[in-house]
């Protein structure tokens, strides 16, 4: 017999299921732009933040489908990808091993189909949950708040402005926080709200979820500064080029590891101190994102 699949693997093939039968076939009209979508959606890479929701959603008993909210998710994080991208921000040619969006396409259309994902993201909510009235608009606000502007958005613009300045280990801390850490911690609680968990969990997962957001953006420093690009599958030493502040700029490797452990850790005792559920998929996959180091 070969090997068998694991639970992670479980969860990424069901993934890959839900965004070919929730997203419009590229051959709808106009078709350049559903292809561009497809192709954003289609460049392979972890489907952490999907998988982190359906993990969460399994720790008890399913309220609904949390597929249509995986999918939803990816879409609006992927659009933050295309966007980060273009040339008028990170100008990077290359995402998961493939040619960006706007190398692909051209820069309109990487654009639009940033915009679309977008769009996307929050009629799936709507519409998939649509006969769960509370629970579709408990969802969409989630999202919606980890990604406004004062959450996620913040976080890019004051990433993007001081770019080429010198800023205060806070500052850092608030792009992190803002960029990356929010959506990871609504992630968690999308799943938490998809279950029959106990109410009191919510803020205990939005926390676990925050600390994994920290843990993983500072090891994304560090491999920046560390790894290949063809390990990346994108351009490695991007954010020396572009003098962006990061973990490592700021605080040196060594220190940047212990941040990343110590977060990491934390995430973890976060989802241990959950009641009456066995939370060890959900623990061991967050600490094996502080592996990427190793």
């Amino acid at each position: 017999m070969g090997n068998q699949p694991t639970r992670l693997d479980v969860y990424r093939s069901a993934v890959e299921d839900a965004i070919e039968q929730h997203l419009p076939p590229a051959g709808t009209p106009p078709t350049l732009l559903h292809e561009a979508m497809r192709y954003c959606l289609g460049a392979g890479g972890k489907r952490l933040r999907p998988v982190l929701l359906l993990a969460t959603a399994d720790l008890y008993p399913r309220k609904a489908d949390p597929l249509p909210a995986a999918v939803a998710l990816e879409c609006l994080h992927t659009y933050t990808l295309v966007h980060d991208d273009l040339p008028c921000m990170d100008n990077s040619p290359l995402r998961r091993g493939k040619p960006a969006a706007h190398v692909r396409f051209g820069e309109a259309t990487a654009v639009l189909a940033g915009d679309a994902l977008l769009t996307e993201a929050f009629r799936l909510l709507a519409s998939a949950y649509a006969d769960i009235p509370d629970l579709a608009a408990q969802l969409t606000r989630l999202l919606a708040e980890a990604a406004d502007s004062r959450h996620l958005i913040a976080g890019q613009v004051v990433d993007t402005f001081s770019e080429n300045e010198a800023i205060s280990a806070e500052t850092l801390d608030y792009i992190h926080a803002h960029k990356t850490a929010d959506l990871l911690g609504a992630t968690l609680v999308m799943g938490h709200t998809l279950s029959e968990a106990p109410s009191g969990n919510a803020e205990a997962l939005r926390e676990a979820g925050h600390q994994l957001g920290l843990a993983f953006q500072i090891i994304d420093d560090i491999l920046d500064a560390t790894s290949s690009t063809e390990a990346l599958g994108k351009e490695a030493g991007s954010d020396a080029r572009m003098a962006k502040n990061t973990y490592v700029s700021l605080h040196g490797l060594e220190a940047a590891r212990e941040a990343a452990g110590k977060a990491t850790e934390r995430a973890r005792a976060k989802v241990r101190s959950l009641p009456d559920t066995d939370p060890s998929f959900l623990h061991d996959l967050i600490g094996q994102l502080e592996h990427r180091l190793r």
